[in-house]
């Protein structure tokens, strides 16, 4: 437990301002893409184009979680996904002869 607290604060201290403004830069116009309206004001690639039409949205929803996570948000908890349990160093085995 330690050793994992250590690792996140040493990745925290990595983090600077410059690329913290920079993911959440991206993050900001993820959410604005997808939260635009389908009147094409702001689309890639137009969604009438079968296949390929909602790989910019997905990219975008993809983008979005990255950003998320990087801060700290978790969003696979809110559908259910359950946290890693508690991981040690220690394997437990028992030899039979």
């Amino acid at each position: 437990m330690e050793k994992e607290q250590a690792v996140h604060e040493e990745v925290k201290e990595k983090r600077s301002v410059i690329t913290s403004l920079i993911v959440g830069g991206v993050g900001a116009f993820s959410a604005v893409y997808l939260l635009n309206p389908t009147a094409g004001f702001l689309e890639l690639i137009p969604d009438n184009l079968p296949v390929v039409g909602n790989l910019d949205e997905a990219a975008a929803a993809a983008l979005l979680i990255s950003c998320l996570a990087y801060f700290g948000v978790d969003i696979g908890g809110l559908f259910g996904r359950k946290k890693n349990e508690e991981k040690s160093d220690i394997i437990d085995v028992e030899a039979q002869e």
